[in-house]
């Protein structure tokens, strides 16, 4: 069976997004472009913040113990994934945002928030905030060095291309770009308008989902894929 789309986020996440694509008759290819990895760090006196930020699941799930010690503070989490992750490492106030994480910073600043602790990747985007945040590397995020085969052939399929983030984005683009095949017959569905922005132009179309959730950017795999409306304009 050819796929309705190919999935290009790291592991857990991406079988994650296989399964709730599945649920929505949606056939998936799964090449995740980054493979993560702990990085040692040591962890700030806990006794400093008043609130914990996630922009990533990946930092709760690769912080080891050394995370417990902020169990205490409430969690702002980007999205449902980063939400869950938090819970399963013990956090118990966990707050989601619904957009990324410059959004969740001033959530953070309305609520009263005075200082933050935000356990990143290597590659991590600096967020601006009108309190302190001190950031620790928790993990990093590898990417693999050329598309593999079960992923340009899906792209031959016409899949639809999901973009979860803008490192995503243009990783993906170099890799297709370094393969020589043409960005012309490729549709991507991006789940912001940053990740959308990071993959340059050229695509046979780009949409954006609609809130920067992992449901919202398969809800519009499906539509898109159900309407045959992969060529399309944004």
């Amino acid at each position: 069976m050819k796929p309705d789309i190919l999935i290009l986020r790291p592991q857990p996440g991406a079988a994650e997004t296989a399964g709730r694509a599945a649920k929505r008759d949606l056939s998936a290819t799964v090449v995740p472009l980054f493979g993560i990895e702990p990085v040692a760090w040591e962890a700030p006196d806990a006794s400093r913040f008043d609130a914990l930020i996630l922009t990533s699941a990946n930092a709760a799930r690769q912080a080891g113990p050394g995370l417990g010690a902020f169990r205490g503070l409430r969690c702002y989490a980007v999205g449902d994934s980063s939400a869950m992750a938090a819970s399963d490492a013990g956090f118990a106030n966990v707050v989601t945002g619904d957009s990324d994480g410059q959004a969740l910073v001033e959530t953070m600043a309305a609520d009263g928030v005075a200082s933050a602790f935000h356990p990143c990747g290597r590659d991590h985007a600096r967020l601006k905030a009108q309190f302190e945040i001190e950031q620790r590397i928790v993990y990093a995020s590898i990417p693999i060095g050329k598309l593999p085969a079960s992923a340009t052939a899906a792209i031959d399929d016409r899949a639809l291309v999901l973009i979860h983030s803008p490192r995503a984005g243009e990783h993906f683009a170099a890799l297709v770009d370094a393969a020589g095949l043409p960005r012309s017959a490729i549709s991507l569905a991006t789940i912001s308008s940053a990740a959308a922005v990071a993959a340059g132009a050229g695509w046979a179309g780009v949409a954006i989902a609609p809130v920067a959730r992992d449901h919202a950017l398969l809800e519009l795999a499906a539509s898109l894929c159900q309407t045959g409306g992969l060529s399309y304009g944004k």
